[in-house]
């Protein structure tokens, strides 16, 4: 049997560093009201030298140091993003030739926050079916791109960066759902009713711009819990591995409130959630591997330990993902 396997991970993040204190000079908010309502202490943004394609590809190098493989073993490039360097052509391709890779095929994936676990199904449908044999599976944005800075209630909650994780598939002995390393079971959802609750009010077919974010806080709250709950219960399901013998919740990066309360509702022990909300704020599609870097850098996360990703965004869009290490 055929299973998707990670090799290794790496993370990238502009140089300048915007704490809360900072946005108190120039935005109608504090320090106290953000990290009450969010969990945000500071986050990251981009210079005019740093572009989605840029962190893209800088993470990558990192995930491949990390993974001990060389860029041209790789044949496939799939990058999530709700911010592209262009319209066309993709950042993929960018990243691609960044790294000096003439071979294989690279596209982007648009699902937004939950764009990293797309992508990562993606790829893993992709290796499966034959038709790559090692990839780069990364997320990255440049949210600050599109924020409102008069708005408080949005530009508040954003950051840039970029994360990678490098895969392959392996040939292992035929074995229980649950069961060996790789990813274990997917599921995905998206449902396009709830567009007008977190979209961008531009782009080149409707207002030939880029648009800014516009987004009704309450009502994404609303819904986050239950629909993180429902694709987490699935994939559980899949595997018969309950969501409370998960070694590592790796969540979308949002909401520290909706962090906890999803962990909570899954009877998942806070200690076992990676959480990195306060140092990035919510940085899209690179929330997840953003996190995922930081728990396998400082020793959390081991070799054969079972990890659960999962993440929600505009759309709405949502998924998870069991992979074991």
């Amino acid at each position: 049997m055929k299973r998707t396997v990670m090799l290794g991970v790496g993370t990238a993040l502009p140089k300048q560093v915007v704490t809360n204190a900072d946005l108190e000079k120039t935005v109608d908010t504090t320090d106290e009201w953000i990290v009450q309502r969010t969990g945000i202490r500071q986050r990251y943004i981009a210079d005019e030298t740093e572009t989605t394609a840029s962190l893209g590809a800088d993470a990558a190098r990192a995930a491949l140091e990390n993974a001990g493989v060389d860029a041209q073993s790789i044949d496939l490039i799939v990058v999530a993003t709700a911010t592209p360097d262009n319209t066309f052509p993709a950042t993929a391709v960018e990243i691609q030739k960044r790294l000096g890779i003439h071979h294989g095929y690279a596209f982007d994936v648009a699902a937004v926050c939950t764009g990293f676990i797309y992508a990562l199904a993606t790829v893993d449908a992709h290796l499966k079916a034959g038709l790559a044999k090692r990839a780069l599976v990364i997320g990255a944005e440049t949210f600050s791109r599109i924020l409102d800075w008069e708005d408080r209630t949005t530009c508040v909650l954003f950051g840039d960066g970029a994360g990678a994780i490098v895969v392959e598939t392996q040939e292992l002995e035929e074995m229980a759902p649950g069961e060996g390393p790789g990813v274990l079971a997917v599921s995905l959802r998206s449902d396009g009713t709830h567009k007008e609750k977190l979209y961008v009010d531009g782009g080149p077919s409707t207002t030939q711009t880029v648009g800014k974010l516009r987004m009704e806080g309450r009502e994404v709250f609303r819904h986050a819990v239950g629909m993180i709950t429902d694709v987490i219960e699935d994939v559980c399901g899949q595997t018969g591995i309950a969501a409370s013998e998960i070694d590592w919740l790796v969540p979308h990066q949002a909401n520290r409130r909706i962090i906890d309360a999803s962990a909570k509702k899954l009877g998942i022990d806070i200690k076992n959630v990676v959480v990195t909300v306060d140092k990035h704020g919510n940085t899209s599609a690179a929330s997840v591997p953003l996190a995922l870097d930081e728990a396998v850098r400082d020793g959390r996360v081991r070799p054969g330990d079972t990890l659960l990703l999962e993440a929600m965004g505009g759309g709405f869009t949502w998924g998870a993902i069991l992979l074991r290490v």
